[in-house]
């Protein structure tokens, strides 16, 4: 496969591809330039000369952003205009196949959230005193930081020694820091950790808990297909085909 090859095209004005993708016409600019887009030669006065195959390669490169992220759009595209495909495509493949490593590791997480979940304090070797926050950190593999920033979040509630205001992380202070602690690993939002914590402590319940990998896994499928959609593009702008939205 080739990179795409030239034909007769329509003359454009920047200011007509910044339309097309509700950019500034510097944007355009910054785009020609960066290899987003094909080379421009240039008029006698010094304008470029853009054309519909630059307009393609911009709905290529915003099909492409959703699934793949901006660096890697731009990296795919950037070796199209190279005359490298093989490594635009070798891109893509990397990028699939990070996504297919996601889903494992959502599916690992799972298992030990849920393992977590169904501990309760007693099954915790955690002594009667309770532990320290440094104690608790270590155990954690985390700053002693994370943890009051949990604390400060209300997600945390240690209790306090009298006289030296010492925090006590008692077995299940110390459950509850191990979940915030997975849930955290995998970038969830503070405020989506709360119901998980909070359908523990009051009922027992993981219900929650699988509410939030529900949407994870649900994140990854709309990511999955924005990539089919970006690919499509791709191999249409690679084959002179152009999808629906280029023409």
């Amino acid at each position: 496969m080739s990179r795409p090859t030239s034909s007769p095209e329509t003359p454009l004005r920047p200011i007509d591809l910044a339309r097309t993708a509700g950019v500034s016409t510097q944007q355009i600019r910054n785009y020609v330039d960066a290899g987003i887009l094909p080379p421009a030669s240039r008029t006698a006065a010094g304008y470029r000369r853009l054309d519909t195959r630059h307009r393609r390669a911009l709905v290529t490169y915003d099909a492409l952003v959703p699934g793949y992220g901006q660096q890697t759009a731009r990296a795919v595209m950037q070796a199209v205009h190279a005359g490298n495909v093989p490594l635009a495509l070798g891109l893509v493949d990397a990028a699939h196949a990070a996504l297919h490593d996601q889903r494992l590791s959502l599916r690992a997480a799972g298992e030990a959230l849920e393992a977590v979940a169904g501990q309760t304090p007693e099954t915790l070797d955690v002594p009667r005193g309770g532990l320290r926050i440094g104690e608790v950190a270590a155990y954690l593999g985390v700053r002693t930081s994370a943890l009051r920033v949990w604390e400060s979040a209300g997600l945390l509630v240690p209790k306090r020694e009298r006289g030296t205001g010492y925090r006590t992380f008692g077995p299940a202070d110390v459950r509850d820091a191990r979940m915030i602690h997975m849930l955290r690993q995998d970038r969830y939002p503070l405020d989506r950790i709360r119901p998980v914590l909070e359908g523990l402590r009051r009922t027992g319940s993981s219900a929650a808990l699988r509410e939030v990998i529900a949407e994870r896994r649900e994140g990854l499928t709309r990511r999955t297909t924005a990539m089919l959609e970006g690919a499509g593009h791709l191999h249409g702008y690679l084959t002179g085909k152009q999808c629906a939205e280029g023409r």
